[in-house]
């Protein structure tokens, strides 16, 4: 049976009408797992990005955090920094004022004793004009007693006193003729040399210490530190031994060697001034004055070869002659007692006619062994000997070192003049330092022998014994006698007492007269 046509389109409308509901359905299904997906998805993603949103503040709160460290701990050391700076300040300006303090103290006791010159003076014009008055009344007198003029009396003493000059000089020109008779050219001229050497005395004074002052009295503990541990360190870098006594803001460094002293020193005062005192520091502050020192060195030898004009000396010798600016000799510092017995070397080699540059050059390096007799053994002329051959100096030069101490025969002009030039620099007033004792004991016989003529009533050795005043009895010495008592207390000293250069002998003679007014 045919179906009809109109069924068949309305099947296959039910047919599109059912399958259009159903893919609606399932669209919309499809649709709502689609939702949920992307819902979930959704979720998944705002939970992860709140955990790194979370991890984030985390990190950045750490990476803060550790900048805020770095921040505080440079601020903290600025601070310190700043701290050590103002507490060095706050030494320099208290060294300052304490300075002011002292200067003003001097200028206060100058002032003083400036009005005490000019009220000395207008007094001592007084007395002046008081004992003029007085020596023309003892004038008179005496005229009266002795039947003489003044003038008489004046020529008789003058008579007497030439006829004693006429006979020493007579007597001393017949010795010089003698003596210019007796000797040849050649032996005048080392006689003239060798004369100057009765100057040459002997004394002993050697510095072996060195005192470095303090700000304070509160470093010397931070010198020493924990259990002693900064000052060994000191003393273990240095070689040099350092006294902490009670001496007030001062430290005293005790050595033999005088350039590991002058180390110490330079590294003490480093330490000081930087404040920071510990066994690290201590070793690199130690290295950097030891290398400060060096150069020092060589610069005070290229300086005195410059000064002496001396060429062509070895690098080394310049540097072994520039450690005789740490070194004395009885108190005498040895690089300049070198330069000068050089400068005097010269000029007599050149009034003498002997070879100058050969002269120069032996006296600049007389005493060369004086800076290598703390590290080897010998005596500074061996000692100057052998370095001086080591660096090939001519033969002549190593004899005038070898034979200034009159270790060996004199056999050139040369070495007698620089033995010469070191007794002149050596015996020169003011060049050398006694020992305290010696020193008492020569002013005290100077005073003895004053004493002992008759007449004197005081003495009074000045001058660091160069000068001394003696006060006499008016009534026993008048002034005409007094010049003959200074003449004797001068040679009785010249027989009796060995002393360098020349003493003054000043006698003084005071007439007063006193009344009482009623």
């Amino acid at each position: 049976m045919q179906i009809p046509i109109v069924w068949f389109i309305v099947a296959c409308v039910l047919c599109v009408i059912v399958g259009v509901v159903a893919t609606y359905f399932l669209l919309a299904r499809k649709t709502a797992q689609s939702k949920n997906n992307a819902t979930k998805i959704l979720e998944n993603a705002y939970a992860e990005a709140k955990t790194a949103k979370k991890e984030a503040i985390l990190e950045a709160k750490e990476e803060v955090h550790s900048l805020k460290e770095k921040c505080d701990a440079e601020i903290a050391e600025r601070y310190n920094e700043i701290s050590k700076s103002e507490n060095r300040l706050a030494l320099k300006e208290e060294l300052l004022i304490k300075k002011e303090e002292t200067i003003d103290k001097k200028v206060e006791t100058l002032e003083v004793a400036l009005n005490q010159v000019k009220e000395r003076e207008q007094s001592l014009e007084k007395e002046k004009e008081e004992l003029k008055n007085s020596a023309e009344k003892i004038t008179q007198e005496l005229e009266k007693v002795a039947h003489l003029t003044k003038d008489e009396a004046k020529q008789e003493l003058i008579d007497k006193f030439v006829d004693e000059a006429k006979h020493d000089c007579a007597t001393k020109i017949r010795q010089m003729e003698q003596e210019a008779e007796d000797s040849a050219e050649k032996k005048a001229k080392e006689i003239v040399t060798l004369a100057v050497q009765k100057c040459a005395t002997n004394i002993t004074s050697e510095i072996t210490v060195t005192v470095v002052p303090l700000p304070n009295d509160e470093l010397k503990g931070r010198i020493i530190g924990r259990e002693g541990r900064n000052i060994r360190a000191i003393e273990n870098a240095t070689g040099v031994d350092l006294i902490i006594d009670d001496t007030p803001e001062a430290v005293v460094l005790s050595g033999f060697d005088p350039v590991r002293r002058e180390i110490a020193r330079v590294a003490l005062e480093k330490l000081i001034m930087d404040g920071r005192i510990h066994p690290a520091r201590i070793e690199e502050i130690v290295e950097k004055a030891q290398k400060d020192v060096e150069a020092s060195i060589k610069e005070a030898g290229e300086n005195a070869v410059y000064e002496s004009g001396i060429l062509n000396l070895h690098p080394e010798l310049i540097k072994i002659l520039g450690k005789l600016k740490y070194r004395t000799s009885y108190g005498q510092n040895a690089l300049k007692h070198s330069l000068e017995v050089c400068y005097i070397a010269g000029l007599l080699a050149g009034e003498l006619g002997a070879n100058v540059k050969i002269a120069k050059r032996g006296a600049l390096l007389h005493d060369i062994g004086k800076a290598l007799d703390h590290e080897q053994e010998g005596t500074h002329v061996s000692l100057g000997v052998e370095v001086t051959k080591k660096y090939k100096e001519s033969p002549e030069v190593i004899h005038c070192i070898q034979a200034h101490h009159g270790d060996v025969p004199f056999n050139s002009l040369e070495a007698i003049i620089v033995q010469t030039a070191d007794a002149i620099s050596s015996s020169r007033p003011g060049a050398r330092r006694e020992l305290l004792d010696a020193y008492i004991k020569r002013l005290e016989n100077l005073e003895n022998i004053a004493n002992e003529f008759k007449g004197v009533e005081k003495s009074y050795a000045i001058q660091a014994g160069r000068e001394i005043r003696i006060m006499v009895k008016p009534e026993e010495v008048n002034d005409e006698t007094m010049v003959f008592l200074a003449r004797d207390i001068a040679r009785k000293i010249e027989n009796e007492l060995q002393y360098p250069g020349q003493i003054k002998v000043n006698v003084i003679r005071e007439t007063r007269a006193i009344d009482i007014a009623k």
